[in-house]
């Protein structure tokens, strides 16, 4: 059995559609100590890009019997979980990620395919249950991650752009910098795009947000 508890980081492949770009090139080139976590048929992800999960989590209706064998017969842990059950086979990964100690989670593979999943999944990132961690969905060239009240770095380059989507009702106090269109204690509502399609103006931006919660998507270049 592996042992990877107080691992600092996962990288979890989902079983979505998993678009090459260059923040999916980043996480690869920077994730080498990570522990990987495959919800279901994310290991075949994992697979094609050469590296070898260390858990899979999931009913396995994704996976082929040969294949699980295959990554178990490699190493992998391979956690089983009946059909008929309260959660996506996502959230059991992430929560299995928390368990281990997990404080950073990038998860490759968690958008496209079916509108009902790719929101779920983005959802997932609000599960109070899980918010001792800093998670992020990485596809293509974009990074979606959730901000609460504080004051939020931004790494990029000039000409990316940034997109703030409230959740949960408004969000409050809400102060950017290093953005064209700037915003100055001001609030954003649930409904209207005004947060959508923002740029960056150089190497970093700052979001300082006073109450509730903001959907980031942070894409490479010119949306």
């Amino acid at each position: 059995m592996i042992d990877c508890k107080g691992q600092s980081s996962a990288l979890l492949f989902a079983n979505g559609i998993l678009r090459p770009g260059e923040a999916v090139r980043r996480v690869l080139a920077t994730q080498s100590s990570s522990t990987i976590v495959c919800a279901d048929g994310g290991a075949l992800h994992a697979r094609a890009l050469g590296l070898q999960p260390q858990f899979i989590i999931g009913d396995m209706d994704s996976l082929s019997a040969a294949d699980a064998r295959a990554f178990e017969a490699a190493g992998a842990q391979i956690i089983q979980h009946p059909p008929e059950k309260d959660e996506t086979d996502l959230e059991l990964a992430l929560r299995f990620c928390q368990e281990m100690g997990a404080k950073a989670v990038t998860i490759l593979g968690g958008l496209g395919g079916r509108f009902d999943q790719t929101l779920a999944n983005i959802l997932l990132l609000t599960l109070p249950a899980l918010a001792s961690m800093r998670i992020e969905l990485v596809d293509g060239a974009q990074t979606i991650r959730l901000l609460s009240a504080g004051v939020h770095k931004i790494a990029g380059a000039a000409g990316d752009t940034v997109s703030l989507v409230p959740l949960r009702g408004a969000a409050t106090g809400i102060t950017t910098r290093g953005l064209q269109y700037a915003l100055r204690s001001e609030t954003l509502l649930l409904g209207p795009a005004r947060g959508i399609s923002n740029v960056m103006l150089a190497a970093e931006a700052e979001v300082e947000l006073g109450g509730g919660l903001l959907l980031l998507t942070h894409t490479t270049g010119r949306a």
